[in-house]
């Protein structure tokens, strides 16, 4: 950076986590923004001069972190399925009985889209208190067009008054509809040629998803969305191998997909195809945790074969109640045994690329958008260590 264009703002006295390579620590380091980017980070005797400079105390600086899948927009709550669910139900004899996602469908269609920003603020504002400052918001409990809307209209709202970068996902083929019960094929042809065309025309969908399960859509009709998805120039995604294999993983690498979502029951067909696609895998610890599940998704093969491994809250108020990042990635390490390393990478750079946002965020590195978190801890470990205390000191979204 020459003397003549000094930067809008020098961090200084701080301790850079780049995550570009593992951690990709810099002690004593200093970072410049220039117009909302990093322009430049380094050796703090190197740093160039600034218009203002902002000393970090010696704290750790490390990428916004980005919570790549969640269902944070939605009305009603369902902590009576969660005891029933202790008191001996399955999650899926909840679901038959009308209750599960149909539950929050009734809710969601009811409200308006203040009702549903007013509902999701606190939920987006507990994550962004932890570091957050990129999250996905799927739709999936309008499962109409006009709810359907109303959600990813109140997801776009939320970025706006909160000032977070919110990638927004259509998730119609979440769950059946009760006005097309026994119609399953008839409802995926309203997605495809009606739904997501008229979504994705004003401009309210980022990405697709769907739930491909047993309890959800088949590997045929989940491939019949993706092709309308691609046909209209949208990525896609997959809740994919949650509660059996159903070969979604392989799907959704098959269509050049984003992320597959889950993957506890993931087989080695399924790691090979997303290796050889560049899918990401998101593992999602809460919904195992809250559902007593007993058969964690395959880390060691996921591993072994070099898959980009993300972390996320999954937010909902079904499965995964959960507004706090940092434990999901406490959860990931205890659980299923990710590295630190592994959980932070999952959260900030593997996130990013889950979302597509690889060249923008995820990483510290000149010429990305500056989005950070600063911390007080004494090493990266500490955000993956400790249960239910939060070191944010501050977030800082495109350099403010």
């Amino acid at each position: 950076m020459s003397e003549a264009a000094p930067a809008d703002l020098l961090f200084t006295n701080v301790r850079l986590a780049t995550m570009t390579e593992g951690y990709g620590e810099l002690q004593d380091a200093a970072l410049a923004v220039k117009d909302g980017r990093i322009a430049w980070l380094g050796p703090r005797a190197q740093a160039p001069r600034a218009a203002r400079e902002h000393d970090c105390g010696g704290a750790w600086m490390t990428p916004g972190l980005v919570d790549c899948h969640t269902h944070i927009v939605h009305a009603g709550n369902r902590s009576d399925e969660w005891e029933a669910r202790l008191n001996g139900a399955s999650y899926e004899d909840i679901a038959r009985r009308g209750g599960g996602i149909m539950s929050t469908v009734r809710a969601t269609r009811a409200a308006s889209v203040e009702q549903l920003v007013e509902a999701s603020l606190p939920r987006v504002r507990a994550l962004l208190a932890e570091g957050v400052s990129t999250l996905e918001i799927k739709s999936g409990y309008g499962l109409e067009l006009e709810a359907e809307a109303r959600m990813l209209r109140a997801a776009r709202r939320i970025g706006e008054l909160l000032g977070v970068r919110v990638k927004t996902t259509f998730l119609g083929a979440h769950a059946l509809p009760p006005e097309f019960a026994g119609r399953a094929d008839d409802y995926v042809d309203e997605l495809c040629q009606h739904m997501l065309p008229a979504l994705a025309r004003e401009g309210l969908v980022d990405a697709v998803d769907a739930f491909c399960e047993r309890i959800g859509f088949t590997n045929a009709q989940t491939g019949r969305v993706f092709a309308a998805a691609r046909a209209l120039g949208l990525p896609v995604k997959l809740h994919a191998e949650q509660l059996s294999d159903q070969q979604g993983a392989a799907l959704v690498a098959r269509h050049g997909g984003l992320s597959a979502d889950h993957l506890e029951y993931l087989t080695p067909e399924g790691v090979a195809a997303m290796a050889a696609a560049g899918t990401v895998a998101v593992l999602l610890p809460g919904a195992y945790y809250f559902l007593r599940e007993s058969t964690p998704p395959p880390v060691a093969a996921l591993r072994e074969a070099g898959v980009p491994m993300a972390v996320s809250t999954d937010c909902n108020p079904g499965t995964s109640p959960m507004t706090s990042l940092l434990l999901a990635m406490n959860m990931a390490c205890t659980l299923w045994r990710l590295t630190p390393q592994e959980a932070l990478l999952g959260t900030t750079k593997h996130a990013a690329r889950a979302l597509g946002l690889q060249g923008e965020i995820g990483t510290l590195e000149a010429g990305k958008q500056a989005d950070l978190a600063l911390w007080d801890i004494a090493r990266p470990a500490d955000l993956a260590y400790a249960i239910g205390f939060n070191p944010c000191k501050a977030v800082f979204k495109a350099g403010v």
